[in-house]
């Protein structure tokens, strides 16, 4: 575990255990309440311990199927999930909807189905780690990054609704997420105070990917430009790559977008609004019972940190005093985006431990 910690750039100072990994297909709903299956990583601890806390990780944005934690072994997206069971705990992991070995294209963004599929895969490891001579308690520590961070709030919200009648919420640590993405990430996006390409590529997806659930546009012509209109769509098809993506689409917004395209993002209507107000509730809805910590890097290129500063005021003004960890200059491939998933894994890590000794 150390050195597969280390190979994937992850601080490797919790390893206590070395761990044993598994794919687990279940069955969940899609954002429609019909019936489909997803995939999702399961990682426990090599303990005779009977009974593990489990950690649930809800991971970044990707494109390919493949860019799930239960198809990359040690890597970015699976380290997270690693780190905690190699730390003692019952690391389950997402693909979410149509990643991983799930059907059809991926709901980017849609917290319902984030929330569904993050709960089934909890429901399913705990079915699972009985063949295993283990059992899960009851309080699960919930934590992810970027676009999981919405999904930790997601779920965290139902569970402390009662959504399961096992499942208790234990802590809440989400990392560098886009909570107030209407209000606060795309006008960043669309300004200019994001990297470039990242904000390309997230426009994209945005306009595909909310269309495909909310039917926001006609024809990819109304808000893509040519020659663009013609293929973008087709990029967000779970089976091209990043690298793909990024040959495939423009340096520039002005490049991508028709006039039509940007005031949709800009100054949102109907459909388009109606989602990003439920996209944009995952702060500001209700106030978590247990503790909460915001995770975050200054100078985020891709998740711009003003998404925090107004999570934690709006869960302020719902009584919760959440504190801001600022993970300060962290990089990771030049990215300080992805460098706050690595260091806030660490912390987490430790935070999480030092809650279960209490």
């Amino acid at each position: 575990m150390t050195a597969e910690l280390g190979a994937a750039g992850f601080e490797d100072d919790t390893v206590r255990y070395g761990v044993v990994a598994y794919r687990l297909v279940y069955r969940t709903v899609d954002p429609y309440g019909r019936p489909t299956t997803a995939s999702g990583l399961l990682v426990l601890p090599l303990t005779s311990e009977g009974r593990l806390q489990a950690v649930s990780f809800a991971h970044g944005t990707g494109s390919h199927k493949d860019d799930s934690p239960s198809m990359r072994r040690g890597e970015f997206v699976s380290a997270p999930v690693i780190a905690h069971a190699a730390a003692g705990a019952a690391g389950v992991a997402p693909d979410y909807l149509g990643m991983g070995k799930g059907p059809g294209l991926h709901p980017w963004m849609d917290i319902g189905s984030e929330t569904t599929a993050s709960l089934d895969m909890l429901r399913a490891a705990r079915a699972f780690v009985a063949r295993t001579g283990h059992a899960l308690e009851r309080k699960v520590m919930i934590t992810g990054f970027s676009q999981g961070a919405s999904a930790v709030l997601g779920l965290g919200r139902v569970l402390e609704a009662g959504e399961d009648r096992w499942f208790r919420v234990g802590a809440l640590a989400p990392v560098s997420g886009a909570y107030d993405f209407g209000g606060a990430e795309l006008p960043a996006l669309l300004e200019g105070r994001l990297e470039r390409k990242s904000s390309v590529l997230y426009a994209a997806y945005t306009l595909v990917a909310f269309n495909r659930l909310h039917h926001i546009y006609d024809s990819p012509g109304e808000v893509f430009r040519a020659p663009y209109d013609s293929t973008v769509e087709a990029l967000f098809d779970g089976a091209h790559t990043g690298e793909q993506l990024m040959r495939g689409t423009p340096g520039a917004l002005d490049e991508l977008l028709t006039e039509h395209g940007r005031d949709l993002l800009t100054h949102p209507t109907g459909r388009m609004a109606a989602a990003l107000r439920t996209t944009d509730a995952v702060c500001t809805d209700w106030a978590p019972r247990t503790p909460v910590r915001l995770y975050m890097a200054s100078g985020d290129e891709q998740a711009v940190t003003a998404n925090t500063a107004h999570c934690q005021a709006a869960l302020l003004r719902n009584g919760v005093a959440a504190p801001v960890v600022d993970l300060g200059d962290v990089d990771y491939h030049g990215s300080r985006h992805l460098g706050s998933n690595v260091a806030a894994t660490s912390a987490i890590v430790r935070w999480f431990s030092e809650l279960r000794r209490q």
